[in-house]
């Protein structure tokens, strides 16, 4: 099967309405990133119908739990789970952070080649990034655990900006060993078509 029959297929049970630009442009990214992979080593996902799966489904399922419009990706590796959620969401803005300038080079062909206007990759450390305004979510999926993410990242959301963790399996004790002043607003186990493994996203904010 073709990667955008496959991904066609993925949208349907997972109940995503795309328009064909959309789904143009995922599949675009998935082409784009097969293509790099083979030199730049950006993801351990080699088959490009697993990364329509791992890396596209994965990526978007969160989107209707987000609010606002700017969001900054912190740790976005070839660009997940950002580039996936600025193709679905043209209307917002992101940040795709890393401090890696190979993947940041990969990011600034994805945007010209997919003519992204809505993202843009910066080669930073996340501790030592500033945004004056603060953005209203910051997402990752690339976190160890959620207390190294609200520490390297508390200075990142707008007053009322909130966190969102990309989580697999959520243990006990990353949620009840937060760093002081951060509070859990939801937990919401996430359906990947065709996955079988647990993943959960985590929202948090500031008190």
């Amino acid at each position: 099967m073709d990667l955008l029959s496959k991904l066609t297929q993925l949208l349907a049970k997972a109940d995503i309405s795309l328009t064909d630009k959309q789904k143009q442009q995922l599949v675009g990214y998935v082409e784009l990133l097969v293509k790099w992979n083979k030199a730049y080593n950006l993801t351990s996902v080699r088959d490009p119908q697993q990364m329509l799966i791992r890396h596209i489904m994965d990526s978007i399922v969160v989107n209707g739990h987000l609010t606002g419009s700017t969001f900054i990706d912190v740790g976005t590796g070839p660009g997940l789970p950002g580039v996936p959620l600025a193709i679905v969401r043209p209307d917002s803005h992101f940040v795709l952070l890393d401090s890696l300038g190979k993947r940041i080079r990969f990011l600034k062909q994805v945007q010209h080649e997919l003519g992204l206007n809505n993202i843009e990759p910066v080669q930073s450390r996340v501790e030592e990034y500033q945004f004056k305004d603060g953005f209203d979510g910051v997402i990752s999926r690339a976190f160890a655990s959620l207390n190294d993410m609200l520490s390297w990242c508390h200075h990142l959301p707008s007053p009322e900006g909130q966190f969102y963790a990309l989580k697999g399996v959520i243990r006990d004790e990353e949620i009840t060993e937060l760093p002081e002043g951060f509070v859990v607003q939801s937990i919401i186990e996430l359906e990947i078509p065709e996955l079988d493994e647990q993943r959960h996203l985590v929202k948090l904010s500031i008190k």
